[in-house]
């Protein structure tokens, strides 16, 4: 139990951390979010908790596939929010990335690469 109160808050710090970073610094912030730190941390937790290479291998593969299309989203949330507002530009943010990762996975199946 101590184990997981401290995954969570290792985990949660880093995400506290880059949000007060992004108040101090659009760029800082933004260059932190960036990096795949939480990812990073779930390979550390995976290897600490002795899970194989190939699980851990798996999750990196994985999770470069899964990142290429929500990347348009960073584009698109900008321009919505000055138009409009917060609310309908995450809403929509979040349609468009869920759309465009439906469309996606149907094309790379087509490319025998398999992400459901």
């Amino acid at each position: 139990m101590i184990y997981i109160i401290f995954k969570y808050l290792i985990t949660a710090g880093l995400i506290v951390l880059i949000s007060e970073l992004a108040k101090f610094s659009d760029k800082i912030g933004a260059f932190t979010s960036a990096l795949p730190l939480i990812t990073i941390t779930v390979l550390f937790w995976l290897f600490f908790e002795n899970q194989s290479t190939e699980k851990i291998a798996n999750h990196s593969y994985y999770t470069f596939w899964y990142v290429l299309p929500t990347l348009p989203m960073f584009l698109l949330f900008p321009w919505i929010i000055k138009n409009w507002s917060f609310w309908p530009a995450i809403l929509l943010s979040i349609g468009f990335t869920i759309v465009l990762f439906v469309v996606y996975v149907a094309v790379l199946k087509k490319f025998g690469i398999d992400l459901l």
